[in-house]
């Protein structure tokens, strides 16, 4: 928890023990090797989360209230966004801030917090999960992607019928591999590995293997040389999308803007 909020643990330590001293009881459990929360302190977490979230959020409307307006806005986003909604983003981004630099990057999974952490992007798109470190902010947005199990048709996978997702290992698997998430996956079979869902798109086109996809993206870049989805149990299936932000850096009026325009879908 130290590393993650970027602070010593004896700092981390000190702030615990004035709080607890304020309060007047103890939050945690020392008389084990790890401490755990008491009783006490499992019903002060919540309290002390919902202050840190107004905080957050007080941040927020006081960048937006001062009229900041970015002189450039990164936006890491990944393929499972939809061309179409990327497109009309574009457009309104240009007409509401002609002056800003948007810088569009392509990113999946842990590479998208990462360049988030760094800075080097202001507003990310992930795939939800249920946790994210503390210094990351997110919500839910109101749009789902479909994914779906590709092959060229070419690929003897293509005309099998009552396929059977065990079935699918026997052949070579083209799958996401990002440059944070190397080696963290264990393969079931022959695999290549790609750091983004385009890439792995011409892979499949090639022939080289089966692959999910976004099914959005398939249509929008495999018109001409058709891919056939596999009619696999429990596929195609539908993922919710996460936005994301960086608490400590939040976005200024442009990247806000951005963010009530996703959340608006």
């Amino acid at each position: 928890p130290a590393r993650r909020l970027r602070k010593s643990q004896s700092t981390i330590s000190t702030a615990i023990a004035h709080l607890e001293a304020d309060l007047g009881f103890s939050l945690f459990d020392r008389s084990s090797r790890q401490p755990v929360l008491t009783e006490e302190g499992k019903r002060v977490l919540s309290y002390v989360q919902a202050i840190l979230s107004a905080s957050d959020r007080l941040d927020e409307v006081a960048l937006t209230l001062s009229g900041e307006t970015e002189a450039r806005l990164t936006f890491v986003l990944s393929d499972t966004l939809h061309p179409d909604s990327l497109e009309e983003l574009m457009a309104q981004f240009d007409r509401q801030f002609p002056h800003t630099e948007f810088e569009c990057l392509i990113g999946e999974n842990d590479d998208v917090i990462d360049l988030l952490q760094k800075g080097r992007a202001q507003i990310g798109l992930i795939e939800a999960r249920d946790d994210y470190p503390t210094d990351i902010g997110a919500t839910r947005l109101p749009v789902q992607s479909w994914m779906g199990v590709y092959v060229a048709t070419t690929h003897p996978l293509a005309s099998q019928t009552n396929l059977q997702w065990e079935q699918l290992h026997t052949w070579r698997e083209l799958r996401l591999n990002t440059y944070l998430d190397s080696n963290a996956n264990i393969t079931r079979g022959p695999a290549w590995s790609a750091p983004n869902y385009l890439l792995l798109l011409s892979m499949a086109v090639q022939g080289f293997g089966w692959c999910v996809l976004p099914c959005a993206l398939v249509e929008e870049f495999a018109a001409e040389k058709p891919l056939a989805q596999l009619d696999v149990p429990g596929w195609p299936r539908a993922i919710a999308i996460d936005l994301l932000w960086n608490k400590k850096t939040p976005p200024g009026t442009a990247g806000n803007w951005l963010r009530y325009h996703l959340q608006q879908k």
